[in-house]
């Protein structure tokens, strides 16, 4: 079968593109901006790629159109598609039918961390033996691809994104999924160009709980307003909470400030559990995606020890704090925080695991929430956290910085030209120094450019 697939560079639809091509169908797609590392794991796969949407994409005639929830009618080739009567489908229905029957499936929800829950589910379950199949919505380093098959009779993991289906299914993609167990690590308000409050959310993820059957399991965050009243509208499958407080059956505790080394808690009835993490990654945030991640894994049969030492292998997604390079000491770390919360909790892992230098922030607020400003009254204060604060003025962004700039509890600087801001930066770098770059899209290559920048300046 021949599959087209619109958006295909999409973090989503271009992991579906893997699966489509592991079954043994011919695969291509197009997109209006193709770049890596979704494009290089397509190209690498043998899919053909076509820069943007044109009718001429549909030839020859594919036999199934995939279509991702960013286009909509207006679109030329969506258009193309509807006029010659080409069968088309979403992409979470097209896996929800042809990779999910017969799997038990661990769908990872919430507003922030899922790329890296899920990566770590797939990882102590791989670390066990059991071969897991997944789509993530990110690069997970220990396996170098985004999605995978796995062994026919493994549990699937899927990062379950609240986002829209498709311009002609508004339902949240997870409700496709109908997971065994399901893992809600947190819940605020994001999306506002298709939410128009934190309430139209959380009835969203009710509806994921609706799908979950008795026999599985809803692993939820303690500590968590929104998730306790999603639960409150109706639970039908046992409650499992994991987080900090001392009544949660999976709890940890901090060993280290930065939270690189934690005990892991497990009390089931009588019986205790304990294990010690001590780990690459660094934040609270990230020991509480370690710990959903062990409790997941535990319900398929990994112990909380086994799965401890596991995590000191675990390497964190591409994108996700992720080194890009180190030039005369100064290092570039690449992440995906986009709303405040993450921008925030981002700088405090690394400020807790930065015993030298300072911590240069650079924000590119992008997302379709950042251009509608919704969140903007809390951006000046997501970068506390930092020594000094780059902003950086995407196109299509119509409210200004300059007050964000002005309320920033650091030292900010604000840039509307990409070659300025890489000029500024490495004039403010110093040895020791992390510049940590934060946007959810390519931002023009800046990582690269900094580096080549930093090694004519310094190297």
């Amino acid at each position: 079968m021949h599959l087209h697939i619109l958006g295909i560079c999409g973090t989503f639809m271009g992991s579906l593109a893997l699966l489509a091509r592991e079954l043994g169908h011919t695969v291509s797609g197009s997109d209006a901006g193709v770049y890596p590392p979704m494009s290089t794991q397509l190209e690498e796969a043998g899919i053909a790629l076509c820069e943007g949407y044109s009718p001429t994409n549909l030839e020859p005639r594919p036999d199934l159109v995939v279509i991702g929830n960013a286009l909509s009618r207006g679109n030329p080739e969506v258009e193309a598609v509807l006029d010659a009567g080409l069968p088309y489908v979403s992409g979470p229905q097209w896996l929800a039918e042809h990779v999910l029957p017969g799997r038990r499936v661990i769908a990872v929800a919430g507003t922030h961390g899922k790329t890296t829950t899920a990566s770590l589910v797939a990882w102590l379950l791989e670390s066990a033996g059991v071969a897991p199949g997944f789509l993530i919505g990110g690069v997970p380093r220990n396996f170098g691809v985004s999605a995978r098959l796995g062994a026919a009779d493994a549990p699937f993991v899927v990062e379950a994104d609240e986002y829209d289906t498709a311009f002609f299914d508004k339902r949240s993609k997870f409700v496709h999924y109908r997971p065994e167990i399901a893992v809600m690590g947190n819940l605020e308000f994001d999306h506002a160009d298709i939410f128009d409050d934190l309430a139209a959310i959380e009835r969203q993820f009710h509806h994921l709980v609706r799908t979950v059957p008795g026999r599985g399991r809803l692993l939820v965050a303690d500590g968590e307003p929104a998730l306790d009243r999603v639960l409150a509208m109706g639970a039908w499958t046992p409650v499992v909470r994991f987080g900090e407080a001392a009544e949660s059956p999976w709890r940890f505790e901090l060993e280290r400030d930065d939270a690189s080394r934690f005990r892991v808690i497990h009390q089931d009835g009588e019986a205790n559990e304990d294990a010690v993490v001590d780990w690459p990654l660094t934040g609270t945030y990230n020991a509480r995606n370690a710990l959903a991640a062990l409790a997941a894994a535990h319900a398929c049969g990994v112990d909380p020890a086994r799965g401890a030492a596991a995590l000191a292998r675990f390497e964190s997604p591409r994108r996700r704090q992720e080194l890009r390079g180190e030039v005369a000491n100064i290092q570039v770390i690449d992440d995906f925080a986009h709303h405040p919360t993450a921008i925030a909790a981002t700088l405090q892992g690394l400020r807790a695991a930065t015993a030298r230098g300072r911590l240069l922030a650079v924000v590119e607020p992008r997302s379709n929430t950042m251009r509608l400003g919704t969140l903007r009254d809390r951006l000046a204060e997501s970068v506390a956290a930092a020594d000094v604060a780059f902003w950086y003025r995407p196109e299509g962004l119509d409210w200004p910085l300059e007050p964000i700039i002005a309320a920033s509890p650091v030292p900010a600087h604000l840039e509307q030209d990409l070659d300025a801001l890489v000029a500024a930066l490495v004039a403010e770098a110093r040895p020791y120094d992390r510049i940590v770059v934060m946007s959810n899209g390519g931002f023009g290559g800046i990582h690269e450019k900094l580096l080549v920048a930093l090694e004519v300046a310094h190297g």
